[in-house]
């Protein structure tokens, strides 16, 4: 086996745990709305995940761990898929406040971090931006 062949295989997988955080966050308040299955639609394909691995995440308890990228804008770009589909339905609950610093501090940040980029990015969503303007927001 080649190295790119393992190399994609852990890129693979760091995509289906990720898809299954999204996927977590998505039906933490019960069920998932429309607008949420349309943004996880997008992120299936986006992240390459196969029908079979979608119908898994979404009949099953997340089994996947949180395996955080090494570059800390990959982090970011998570964070922000994180905050695309919890406000796909305009509003922002307490579950889903407290699954999205779990999810932070798995990806590496410190609690006082967490809550810092959680803080910026509620007020930041509030509008509509997009991944570069996020990156640049956050990290001033």
């Amino acid at each position: 086996m080649a190295i790119a062949d393992l190399y994609s295989s852990g890129e693979h997988r760091r995509n289906l745990a990720h898809f299954a955080a999204l996927a977590t966050l998505a039906s933490v308040d019960g069920e998932i709305s429309p607008e949420e299955k349309s943004l996880l639609d997008r992120f299936a394909t986006k992240l390459d995940i196969t029908e079979s691995e979608y119908k898994e995440v979404m009949k099953k308890e997340n089994k996947y761990p949180i395996v955080p990228p090494h570059d800390s804008e990959k982090r970011l770009e998570r964070l922000y898929d994180l905050f695309r589909i919890i406000f796909s339905d305009h509003l922002i609950d307490d579950e889903e406040m407290v699954f999205l610093k779990k999810y932070a501090i798995g990806l590496g940040y410190s609690d006082e971090q967490a809550d810092a980029i959680i803080n910026k990015s509620v007020a930041i969503f509030s509008g509509q931006i997009d991944f570069d303007d996020y990156v640049y927001l956050v990290k001033r």
